[in-house]
C-alpha cells in the first residue's frame, strides 16, 4: 500500500496544474513508471545486500555450531562469488536482448532459495549439545571430576547423536551460497541499466546514488539483525528449559543463526514478486516544464533507449572478441594499476567483514552479538561517510586524473599510518592450564578420567583458566537454581591449605578497556582508506575510451570476484587457524578452534590487513607516476610542435621578405 500511495503522490504532483496530460491507468500507469522501479529496485537490493551483512555477522557461529575451521568458513563466506563469476560473461552480453525485470525478478526467486537452504541445516540436524547439555537428567554431573571413565557414556552419546557432518551441512551451506550468487548476477547491472535508459536525464544520477547509498547501508542492516538474533538460542524452537544454565556470555553459547536468514529469505521473495510484472520496455521518464517543446533530439532518445541501440552480435562473436577487449583494456597501466589497487582493498574489505567480528569477540572477551553490533554500527557507518565524503571531494574540487591519483595515493598512505597501531592494541591469551601454563597439569586431573572433547571453561582461584571442572580436578558444585555458582574441592587449582575453587566462564585477558580505543582507529582507518573509493571509480571512467567503458567495469568488477572476494576470506580463515593453539573435538573428530594465541592471531589478521592497504598505496602511487610521466611526454610534444609551428612562421616570413 505504501508503495502505491507513494507512487500516486508523485503522478499527482506532475499532473498538477496542467489537465491536457491524461492520467495514467492505476495498475498501468504504476508498472509504467521508473520511479517505483527505483523504489522496488531499493527494497530487492536491499533484502539482497542483507543477507551478505548477516551471512559476515553469522559465520562464526556457524562455525561453532557444526564444528568448521576459520579457512572453511571463509570459503563459505566467499562461495556466492563463484556463480558470479560463471555468469558474470553472459550477464554483459545479454544485457539488451532479454527482458531485464522478468530476470531480476526470477534471479531474486533463485537467489530466496539459496537462501532459504542455507538455513535448512539447523531443521535435518540433532540439537546442539554442548558439556554439561542436561538432557534428561535432572542431576547432571558429567562436567565434574569422576573416577568412572566417561568414555563409555560419551561413546553411548555419539552413537545416538547423529553426526552433523554426516548429514551433509557443508555441501548443502555451499549450494545455498552457489544459487544465492547465481541468481544475485542480474540484480545489479540489469537494474541500473533499465533505470538509465528510462530516467530521464537528470534524475538518473540522484535514482543510481540511491541503489548505491543501499549497498552499504544493506549489510550494516545484517550486521545488525545479526547482532539482535544471536542473542537467542539456537535450538529455541526444539528445546524449552534444558538450556536456562546458558547465556550468551558462555562461550558454549550459540545464537539462533537461522532465524534472520528464514526473514531474509522471505523478504528476497516477496520484493522480487513486482519485476514478473514489469513490461519489458518501459515509456521515458518525462519532467514536465513549461511551454516547453520536445526537441527532435530528444524524441529520438526517447524512443531508442541508450541500451538498445547497441550493436546486435552473435554470442559466438561476443566470446571471439571479448578475450580482445580483455587484453586491450588491460594494456592501458593507468587502468590495470587503478583496479589492482582497489582488488587490494577489496580483498583487505572482504576479509575484515567476514572476521572482524571474531576477532573482535577473541581478542576482546566480548560476545558475538556485540562484536556483530560494533561491526553494523561503526565501522560499516565509517566507510560509507568516507565514499560519500570522497565523491565531496570530487566534485567540489573538480580533481583532474593526475589529481584524483595523487588524493587516493594520500588517502591510502594516512590509512596505513592509521592501521599499524593497531598491532599493537590487544592482551595476550590469559593462563590456561595444559596450553600456555603450566603444561604438566594434565597429570593432576588423570585420577579424574577426563575426555579431551569437554569444553566448559571454569576460572580457578588461582587466576588461572581451565577447560572444564573436570580438568580443574573439582569435585563439587553448588548450583543455585538452575546455574552453577560456584565450584569446590579444586585439586588442581593452587591454593594453601584446603584446595581451590573455581567460578564457571574463562578468566578473560583483561583487554576489555582497550576495545574502544581499537575501535576508534579502526573506524579512522575504514573512513580514510574510503576516501579513495568514488576517486579511483572516477578514475577508470576517465582512462578508458568511451565504447570501451562497458566492458571496463565488467571486467574490474569480475577482477574483484577472482582476485580479491573469492580468495580473501579463504586467505584471512587460514592466517587465523595458524594461530589455534587447541582445537575442539567432537566424536574424535576435529571441530572448531577453543583457543587461539591471541598474540599471533592479532599479528597475522591486522598483518594481512595492512598488508593489503599497502599494495593499495604502492598501486595507486604507480598510478600517479604513469599520468605525471604522460603529461610531461605531453607537454613536451606541445612545446616541440609549437616549436616547429615558430620556425616554420619565420621561414615562411623571411621567404616572403626576399
Amino acid at each position: 500500500m505504501c508503495c502505491i500511495l507513494w507512487y500516486h503522490k508523485l503522478t499527482a504532483i506532475e499532473v498538477q496544474g496542467n489537465p491536457q496530460i491524461p492520467r495514467p491507468h492505476r495498475s498501468m500507469g504504476l508498472l509504467n513508471n521508473i520511479k517505483f522501479f527505483v523504489l522496488c529496485h531499493g527494497m530487492l537490493q536491499l533484502a539482497q545486500l542483507l543477507v551478505s551483512g548477516y551471512l559476515k555477522g553469522s559465520i562464526t557461529t556457524i562455525e561453532k555450531r557444526y564444528g568448521f575451521s576459520s579457512q572453511k568458513s571463509g570459503l563459505l563466506a566467499a562461495f556466492n562469488e563463484v556463480g558470479n563469476i560463471i555468469l558474470i560473461v553472459f550477464v554483459s552480453f545479454f544485457g539488451s536482448r532479454v527482458h531485464r525485470p522478468r530476470c531480476i525478478g526470477i534471479g531474486a526467486m533463485i537467489a530466496s532459495v539459496g537462501v532459504f537452504l542455507i538455513a535448512l541445516p539447523h531443521f535435518i540436524s540433532e540439537k546442539y549439545m554442548y558439556t554439561d547439555f542436561n538432557s534428561n537428567t535432572k542431576d547432571n554431573s558429567s562436567g565434574l571430576c569422576q573416577s568412572l571413565n566417561p568414555e563409555e557414556e560419551f561413546n553411548q552419546t555419539c552413537d545416538q547423536e547423529k553426526n552433523d557432518s554426516h548429514l551433509g551441512v557443508y555441501p548443502v551451506l555451499l549450494l545455498g551460497q552457489l544459487l544465492l550468487g547465481i541468481g544475485g548476477v542480474p540484480i545489479q547491472p540489469f537494474g541500473i541499466s533499465y533505470i538509465d535508459d528510462y530516467a530521464e536525464k537528470r534524475n538518473s544520477p540522484f535514482y543510481l546514488g540511491i541503489l548505491f547509498a543501499i549497498t552499504v547501508i544493506g549489510p550494516a542492516f545484517g550486521f545488525m539483525m545479526s547482532s539482535a538474533l544471536l542473542r537467542f538460542y539456537v535450538d529455541i524452537d526444539k528445546v524449552s528449559s534444558e538450556y536456562k544454565d546458558l547465556n550468551n556470555e558462555d562461550p558454549r553459547w550459540v545464537g539462533a543463526w537461522w532465524l534472520g536468514f528464514l526473514m531474509a529469505a522471505t523478504l528476497l521473495l516477496l520484493t522480487s514478486l513486482p519485476y514478473l510484472f514489469f513490461p519489458r520496455k518501459m515509456s521515458r521518464e518525462e519532467i514536465i516544464e513549461a511551454l516547453a517543446e520536445p526537441s527532435i533530439e530528444k524524441i529520438i532518445e526517447d524512443k531508442e533507449p541508450k541500451t538498445d541501440m547497441m550493436e546486435e552480435v552473435s554470442l559466438t562473436e561476443f566470446l571471439k572478441s571479448f578475450p580482445k577487449i580483455v587484453m586491450r583494456t588491460l594494456r592501458n597501466p593507468t587502468y590495470l594499476l587503478v583496479v589492482l589497487a582497489q582488488v587490494n582493498l577489496a580483498a583487505m574489505v572482504a576479509g575484515l567483514a567476514t572476521f572482524m567480528g571474531k576477532f573482535i569477540e577473541k581478542q576482546f572477551a566480548q560476545t558475538a552479538s556485540f562484536s556483530n553490533l560494533m561491526m553494523g554500527g561503526l565501522n560499516v557507518p565509517s566507510a560509507m561517510l568516507g565514499i560519500m565524503a570522497g565523491g565531496v571531494i570530487l566534485r567540489k574540487l573538480g580533481l583532474t586524473v593526475r589529481s584524483s591519483a595523487a588524493m587516493c595515493t594520500v588517502a591510502v598512505f594516512i590509512s596505513i599510518m592509521f592501521a599499524i597501531p593497531l598491532l599493537f592494541i590487544g592482551c595476550p591469551t590469559q593462563s590456561v592450564s595444559g596450553i600456555n601454563y603450566n603444561i604438566s597439569s594434565h597429570q593432576c586431573s588423570n585420577a579424574c578420567s577426563c575426555s579431551d572433547e569437554a569444553f566448559n571453561p571454569v576460572c580457578g582461584s588461582d587466576g588461572v583458566e581451565f577447560r572444564s571442572p573436570c580438568h580443574a580436578g573439582c569435585k563439587t558444585k553448588i548450583p543455585n537454581k538452575e546455574k552453577v555458582l560456584n565450584y569446590k574441592d579444586c585439586e588442581c587449582v593452587a591454593s594453601t591449605g584446603s584446595p581451590g575453587f573455581a567460578l564457571p566462564g574463562p578468566c578473560g585477558n583483561g583487554c576489555n578497556n582497550r576495545l574502544i580505543p581499537f575501535m576508534i582507529l579502526s573506524s579512522i582507518t575504514c573512513f580514510v582508506a574510503s576516501l579513495s573509493h568514488t576517486t579511483s571509480f572516477m578514475m577508470i571512467l576517465r582512462t578508458v575510451t568511451p565504447e570501451d567503458k562497458s566492458f571496463a567495469l565488467g571486467i574490474q568488477f569480475m577482477l574483484f570476484r577472482v582476485l580479491a572476494f573469492l580468495p580473501a576470506p579463504v586467505l584471512y580463515g587460514r592466517a587465523i587457524d595458524t594461530a589455534c593453539v587447541l582445537w575442539g573435538k567432537k566424536c574424535n573428530k576435529i571441530t572448531s578452534c577453543r583457543y587461539y594465541d591471541l598474540d599471533l592471531f592479532r599479528h597475522r589478521f591486522l598483518g594481512l590487513q595492512i598488508f593489503f592497504i599497502f599494495g593499495g598505496f604502492v598501486c595507486f602511487f604507480l598510478s600517479f607516476m604513469v599520468l605525471r610521466r604522460t603529461n610531461s611526454t605531453q607537454e613536451q610534444n606541445e612545446k616541440m610542435n609549437n616549436q616547429e609551428m615558430k620556425e616554420a612562421k619565420q621561414m615562411i616570413s623571411s621567404s616572403n621578405g626576399h
